[in-house]
C-alpha cells in the first residue's frame, strides 16, 4: 500500500508560483497524488494543498526542498496530525429505472447528492476524506460509472494547527530557515529600512 502525506504550503500569491512548485515536483521525481490551490484570508497568501505518495524519508526531502523556494512563506507536513481533509467528486453513473432506488439508498448512506438526472444515468457529488470518496467510487463501480472528475484534497490542521500559530508563536529573535520567506516579516523590516532612511 502506498504512503499518500497530505502537505500544506503557504505561498506568496503571485505569478507563476504554481509553476515553480510544480517544476519542482517534476525535477526532483516527487509524486503527486493530488494537487489544489486557493487563496487564503489573505489575499497575499495561497495555499497549496498536495498529496505526496512516498515514504518518510522522501516526504522529508520534499519538505526540504519546498522550503527552498523564494515564493514559500511555510510549509508544513500533516501526516499523523490531527486534521481535516476534504476532497470532492462528480461521478456520472448508469441508472436504469430498476437501479434508481439502489444508487439513491448509497447516495444517502454515503451522505452524497444527486446534482443531475436524465433517462440513462445520474451525476452524484460525494464530498468527503480520500477513504470516503474511494469507498463511494468502488461501492458505484458495479454499476457502471461513465464518467468522473475529483478536486485535490485539501487539509487543515485541526486547533491550533502548525499553519494557523506559524508566525504568533515566533519570537522577535526568531531566525528564518534558510530559503523560507516571511510576508509580514519582510514587509515589517522594509517599513523599518524605509522609516530609517
Amino acid at each position: 500500500m502506498v504512503n499518500l502525506s497530505p502537505i500544506s504550503v503557504l505561498v506568496r500569491n503571485e505569478t507563476g508560483v504554481l509553476a515553480r512548485v510544480s517544476g519542482l515536483f517534476a525535477r526532483r521525481g516527487f509524486n503527486i497524488h493530488s494537487l489544489a490551490v486557493g487563496e487564503t484570508d489573505d489575499p497575499k497568501v495561497s495555499r497549496i494543498s498536495v498529496v505526496v505518495a512516498g515514504e518518510a524519508p522522501i516526504i522529508e526531502q520534499v519538505v526540504k526542498q519546498l522550503r527552498r523556494l523564494v515564493s514559500v512563506v511555510k510549509v508544513s507536513d500533516l501526516t499523523g496530525r490531527p486534521r481535516v481533509e476534504r476532497g470532492l467528486a462528480l461521478i456520472k453513473v448508469k441508472a436504469s429505472p430498476e437501479h434508481r432506488g439502489e444508487l439513491l439508498q448509497l447516495v444517502n448512506i454515503f451522505r452524497a447528492r444527486v446534482d443531475h438526472v436524465d433517462n440513462e444515468s445520474l451525476i452524484l457529488e460525494v464530498t468527503g476524506n480520500r477513504e470516503k470518496l474511494e469507498a463511494f467510487i468502488d461501492i458505484l463501480r458495479p454499476h457502471g460509472i461513465q464518467e468522473m472528475a475529483r478536486t485535490g484534497q485539501i487539509a487543515m490542521a485541526r486547533g491550533k494547527g502548525p499553519m494557523a500559530d506559524a508566525w504568533a508563536t515566533l519570537g522577535e529573535d526568531f531566525e528564518e530557515p534558510e530559503g523560507t520567506y516571511n510576508i509580514s516579516r519582510a514587509a515589517s523590516r522594509l517599513a523599518e529600512e524605509l522609516t530609517n532612511e
